[in-house]
This record gives structure tokens, C-alpha cells and sequence, in this order.
């Protein structure tokens, strides 16, 4: 954990100069002049108190600062992702500002590798990059022991080129450390079984638990065991919340944030309806017996003649159909309840109207489903394939049967055919204004996972598809569920296509730093 932080408040603060996190400065240039190593970069005395650095391959313009800050500023991250990314962005002075282990966490698992797409040469932005992708790979949940020796290889590798673009003041014993954190997990197990975030929280609670600061022990005692005394009593008394701990993200569902009632219009109710018809097993049957017909008539009129065949069959005295087909035979009432909040899965959505005023990004969704490809158009032998399709939730309906409810999401889906795409470095890229099918909108809550998309800092109109894990809560004891760690990137070029012995160390097209004379080292220099 506290290596993570570190190594990206060195990558950020000599990305950005900031002073007192950059790694490079005046005796960093001249420490490689000594060593007769990129003497192009030496540092150049000026008239006056002045010393003029010239910019590095990783030295950013003011432009491409800019652009990184803005990146960070306007990202918009899921309920609970992390803190606020924008409150951490100083535009003024273009840097990052009060960033905590966390937010380190953040930003170097996901963030930073988008915030640098377009600036930087591509050898050192693929460097840090591949950097990234090694933390993201050791923090997972579940690691095959089997690929440890393999990103044991790959981190070698990377931090070699760093060295070939990073000057040696970078190198401090925090970076130095990353060589050993595969080694670390074979002996010791996953990193987030060691990690401090859960010590951390607990620390801030016992400061709060202080009232008088000259005596914060007697506080800490006396907060501890009164509140052990009433968590001991809540135990004999029913429906008593324990103390503490939050309301989870299942217990929201029961408030289902925007609740109103909405009357819609008979054709989208159909398409609404013959989507839980299509997707429900129980109604397997009837699909499979009709396949021909259906692939004829498509959704037309299925849901009318689905109501008419189980009419049919209740008809007959002894007949086995259940009571959750009796009810969906029958169209669901006009009448939906709409919300503008919902949380299902270990997830909270809301509404992209709902996200266009809030500081949280909760639209987002992605779902596998299975669909039929054809080579061309007049291909007689098309196959079924699961693809993945990214989306924005419009609106959040329950379709009432009288009986049960059932959640769905109309969603903004994104055509795949010209709206989705991965490049060189395993990014997906998508192109929100590329709508899909109109006339397919519809999936169940419970088949959606959370994404949120971050604008792609080249420009233009696409934007990069961030996913996140979903937070479990079991009886009010946080409990992440066992999952990979989401990746950014679907795969990365391998370490041998990133080197290249052409790369040159001074940027041309780069203003370069004046670094004003410290006086006070001045005059101690003087008295020496």
C-alpha cells in the first residue's frame, strides 16, 4: 500500500514538477553529468540566480499538463469508487494536491494510464503504463500462483526502460521495492489480505473518539468501552441496527432513491414485456416449440399469443402451470414505478438525468449477452456468440404483475459495429453518440454491471470504459466479494515492442525549466 503511494507521488510529481514530490531538479542533472551518462540534459547557469533544465522525453508542456489536469478534473467516478477526483486537481498551478493512500490506490490502478493517453512519447507513456498494469495484476483478489514468475520477468523489464528514460534520482528505495513484491506474494500470500486500509479507517475512528487532547488515551478507553457496552446490549433487543457501521448499498434498495409512479405507452410496455418473457426461464418451453415462428413474427405478437396458450391450458382441469407463468402471461399494468436510484448486485445506479447533476458517474452498465452474427447478409449459417455491450440506463422501471415486481433498466445501448473498439494498449473505447438497436433497450437489474466512462484525453467523441467491483454487504459486516481486481486494459504490448534504443532523451518540441537559486543553500555554501 504504501509503496503504491509513493511510487505515484513520484510518477505524478516529476510528471507535473511539483516541487518537493519531482525527482528531478538541478542536482538530479548533475548527478547524470557526473556519472557521463545524457549529457545533452545537463543543467545550463543563466545570468542571475536562474539555471535552466533542459525538458527530458518525460518532461510535460504546459499544454499536455493541462491536459492531464483536465483528464483528472472532470472524471466522474461511481457512489464509493473513491474520493472526489476533482477536489484533488489545483488547475491554477496544474498539480495534484493533499492525495491520500487511497486516491494513490486510485489513480495508479485505473486513472493515471488514461490521464496520460496523448502525452508523452510513446515509448516512456507504454513504460509507466506497463508499470501500472503491474500493480493493477498483484492487487487482484485471485492470482495464479503460476503467473507470479511471469510478472516477476515483466517488472524487471519495465523498470529497466524507466531507468533508460527517468533520471537516477527517481530510483529511491520505494521504487526499488516493486522488484520484490512478487517474491513477497509467494511467501506471504495476496497483497489485499496485508494491506492498512482497513487500520487506517479504524485509527480515524479512535481520533474521534478523542475529546480532551491531554488525556486522548483516557478518551480513547472510555469512548471503547461504552461503546462496547450498548453494541452488547443491541444484541438482546430486535430490529437494532449495530453501531458503526454504514447503511450498505443493499439496504438502499428498500429506499429506491426518486420514487414515482409513471404511465407508459402500450408499444414500449410490450417491448418491456416480451424482453422478461424472452429472458425468463420458465418460458423456455414455449420459446423453443415456436422457434421458427418466432424468428418469422419476431416479438409481434408472441406476448398475445403466450397469453392465449397458457389460457388455453388452464382450461384443462389438470394442467401443472405455475403461478409466475399464470401472472406473466398477463401484460404487466400501464402503470410503472420509476426511480431515479437503485441499488441491486453489490452496485447503485442512477440515471444519466440523475448524473447530469450530480458529482457521482452511476449510468453506466455493461452487460454479456448472446447474440447472432452473420458473416454477410446473405449468410444461411450465422452463429450465436456472447459480446459484451456498453450502455447508459435512461430509466429505472418495475414492471408490477400484481403478484411480484421485477426491476429493468432501459438503457442507451452503443452500437457495436461502429461504436466499440480496443487499441494498442488494451483500452475500450467507446462512442456514447453511436446509438445501437432502438428497438432492444431493455435488461434485467440484476444482469448489469457498473462501468463508468472517462473522456478520452486524445479528443474527438470516444470515451474509455472504466469497470468497477461490486461492494457486498451481509448483515451489515462488509464483505468484498472474491473477484479479480477490474483491469484497465483487456492486454498490453509486451515489454519487448515497448524498448526502443532510438528514443532521445531531449524533447524538442517541450519548453524546457528555469529553476530559480535557492538563496538559504547559497549562504550556507558561503559559510562551508
Amino acid at each position: 500500500m504504501h509503496k503504491e503511494k509513493n511510487v505515484c507521488e513520484s510518477l505524478i510529481g516529476t510528471l507535473l514538477n511539483i516541487p518537493g514530490k519531482t525527482k528531478d531538479g538541478e542536482n538530479a542533472r548533475l548527478d547524470m553529468v557526473a556519472m557521463g551518462i545524457r549529457e545533452s540534459l545537463k543543467p545550463v547557469s543563466e545570468e542571475g540566480k536562474r539555471t535552466f533544465l533542459p525538458a527530458a522525453c518525460y518532461t510535460l508542456s504546459r499544454s499536455e499538463k493541462k491536459q492531464f489536469c483536465s483528464t483528472l478534473a472532470r472524471v466522474k467516478v461511481p457512489t464509493g469508487y473513491s474520493s472526489n477526483i476533482k477536489s484533488l486537481v489545483q488547475m491554477k498551478d496544474l498539480k495534484l494536491i493533499n492525495l491520500k493512500s487511497h486516491d494513490c490506490h486510485t489513480l495508479i490502478q485505473q486513472l493515471l494510464p488514461v490521464a496520460i493517453r496523448g502525452v508523452l512519447p510513446k515509448e516512456v507513456r507504454n513504460t509507466i503504463i506497463q508499470l501500472c498494469y503491474f500493480f493493477n495484476s498483484i492487487c487482484s483478489k485471485i492470482i495464479d500462483p503460476s503467473k507470479l514468475q511471469q510478472l516477476q520477468d515483466e517488472v524487471v523489464v519495465t523498470l529497466c526502460l524507466l531507468e533508460k528514460y527517468f533520471p537516477p534520482a527517481f530510483f529511491d528505495v520505494m521504487v526499488h521495492l516493486t522488484v520484490h513484491l512478487s517474491r513477497e506474494i509467494k511467501l506471504c500470500g495476496p497483497v489485499w489480505l496485508r494491506w492498512m486500509y482497513s487500520m487506517k479507517r479504524y485509527m480515524k475512528i479512535l481520533k474521534g473518539y478523542v475529546r480532551n487532547r491531554h488525556r486522548p488515551e483516557g478518551c480513547i478507553i472510555e469512548c471503547y468501552i461504552a461503546e462496547e457496552a450498548v453494541e452488547f446490549c443491541s444484541e438482546y433487543l430486535a430490529n437494532a441496527r449495530t453501531i458503526g457501521v454504514p447503511k450498505g448499498i443493499e439496504e438502499r434498495i428498500e429506499s429506491r432513491s426518486g420514487f414515482k409512479v409513471i404511465p407508459i405507452d402500450y408499444k414500449t410496455l410490450c417491448e418491456a414485456h416480451y424482453y422478461v418473457l424472452q429472458n425468463t426461464t420458465v418460458v423456455d418451453p414455449y420459446m423453443s416449440k415456436n422457434e421458427k415462428w418466432l424468428q418469422a413474427e419476431h416479438k409481434r405478437s408472441f406476448s398475445s399469443w403466450f397469453k392465449r396458450k397458457i389460457e388455453t391450458e388452464l382450461a384443462r382441469p389438470e394442467n401443472t402451470i405455475s403461478q409466475q407463468i399464470r401472472w406473466l402471461a398477463h401484460e404487466p399494468k400501464r402503470e410503472v414505478l420509476s426511480y431515479s436510484g437503485y441499488g441491486i448486485g453489490g452496485y447503485y445506479y442512477n440515471t444519466s438525468d440523475h448524473d447530469s447533476r450530480s458529482t457521482t458517474q452511476n449510468s453506466g452498465v455493461m452487460v454479456e449477452a448472446e447474440s447472432l452474427h452473420m458473416s454477410t447478409a446473405k449468410d444461411k449459417n450465422p452463429i450465436y456468440a456472447n459480446m459484451l455491450y456498453y450502455g447508459v440506463i435512461e430509466d429505472i422501471w418495475e414492471l408490477n404483475y400484481t403478484q411480484f415486481k421485477i426491476p429493468i433498466f432501459r438503457c442507451k445501448w452503443v452500437d457495436n459495429k461502429g461504436g466499440v473498439k480496443v487499441d494498442e494498449n488494451g483500452f475500450t473505447l467507446v462512442d456514447l453518440n453511436k446509438e445501437g438497436d432502438p428497438n432492444d433497450q431493455f435488461i434485467f437489474a440484476s444482469q448489469a454491471k457498473q462501468v463508468f466512462y472517462v473522456n478520452d484525453p486524445n479528443g474527438g467523441r470516444w470515451s474509455v470504459v472504466l469497470t468497477t467491483k461490486p461492494k457486498l454487504y451481509d448483515r451489515g459486516d462488509v464483505c468484498d466479494n472474491i473477484e479479480e481486481t477490474p483491469s484497465f486494459s483487456r492486454g498490453l504490448p509486451e515489454s519487448d515492442d515497448i524498448d526502443n534504443e532510438d528514443v532521445a532523451y531531449v524533447c524538442e518540441d517541450c519548453e524546457g525549466i528555469y529553476v530559480e537559486e535557492d538563496t538559504t543553500s547559497r549562504k550556507k555554501r558561503k559559510r562551508n
